[in-house]
């Protein structure tokens, strides 16, 4: 082990310390209004998932038109699979590993939008032909299944300078 890594749990919290006031209790278990305007708005979001505790992680982006996360229900969205790479790394660990996060944004404002959850790969008819776009129907939708949701401060947007043209 390096010298300095932090290994334990017991060590990152004398670190850093429990969080404080309202962050600790703003995760959500379902998506309320304010989420579900926020990925209306979304042209973009990035997907993390990973094949299991030995496997490789990966983050993947997807963009569209604002809104092309599809809300199901108050504990369920949809992304659908539009033309790309061809590498299904996302897919391949969803089949692993269910366990996913997103971190949706929009731009100009710094908050993003973060779900937890557990996905899954569907090729229902009728989910697919709801979700066509310019004509063409996605080859397959990934569904996600809410467990915990939360919108992360706009610090590090705001560092980056993200918005600055």
């Amino acid at each position: 082990m390096p010298d300095g890594e932090i290994t334990t749990r017991e060590a990152l919290v004398t670190r850093y310390g429990e969080p404080k006031g309202h962050i600790g209790r703003k995760e959500m278990p379902r998506l309320n209004a304010h989420c579900r305007r926020f990925i209306e708005l979304s042209p973009f979001v990035t997907l993390a998932s990973s094949a299991g505790g030995d496997g490789p992680a990966d983050c993947s982006p997807r963009g569209g038109e604002p809104g092309f996360v599809r809300i199901l229900d108050d504990t369920s969205v949809a992304l659908p699979d539009r033309p790309g790479n061809n590498r299904t790394d996302t897919f391949k660990n969803v089949m692993e590993n269910p366990h996913i996060a997103l971190l949706f944004m929009v731009p100009g404002l710094n908050e993003v939008l973060r779900i937890n959850g557990r996905a899954s790969l569907r090729t229902d008819a009728a989910l697919l032909e709801s979700m066509v776009e310019k004509g063409k129907q996605p080859r397959a939708v990934l569904v996600v299944e809410v467990e915990a949701v939360y919108f992360h401060c706009g610090k590090a947007i705001v560092r980056a300078d993200l918005w600055n043209p």
